[in-house]
């Protein structure tokens, strides 16, 4: 059982990017128990920084639909401000210059959705299934984890 708290301790520190000797001193674990470790949970700890990678992103507003919404809310706010103003004494040129470049940001943004029937989505998971299957050479006893 300690073992297995170890091994969810050492996963959540590699994915937030500890060395292995901090880890040893951390855990008080030999160095080599620690590379053994993390060849064995190699997928737990890339997914791990997947998820801890995707909040960065969320929390800096990285993620495209984030972008794409600022982007938007900033537009909507510069076209209701233009609305607004006398262009005849107010200063317009830069308000639309940055416009001008908001909306070229949205335009970079842009994806065309991607609509797939449900057979096309049945087929690509079937695709998907068997070249794993075809790639995944790695005996059975191999692919078993340590519970």
């Amino acid at each position: 059982m300690e073992d297995l708290k170890k091994k969810e301790a050492f996963i959540e520190l590699r994915a937030q990017g500890l060395s292995f000797d901090k880890i040893t001193r951390k855990l008080k674990v030999c160095k080599q128990t620690l590379i053994d470790w993390s060849k064995e949970l190699e997928e737990e700890i890339g997914n791990l920084k997947a998820i801890e990678l995707e909040a960065l992103y969320e929390k800096y507003f990285l993620l495209k639909e984030n972008r794409l919404q600022t982007f938007g809310e900033l537009l909507a706010r510069m076209s209701a401000e233009l609305e607004k103003r006398n262009l005849a004494d107010i200063p317009t040129d830069k308000l639309l210059d940055i416009m001008g470049r908001y909306q070229a940001l949205i335009k970079e943004e842009y994806t065309e959705p991607r609509f797939q029937t449900s057979e096309e989505i049945h087929e690509a998971k079937e695709d998907k299934r068997a070249l794993g299957d075809l790639t995944d050479t790695a005996p059975a006893y191999q692919k078993l984890k340590i519970a």
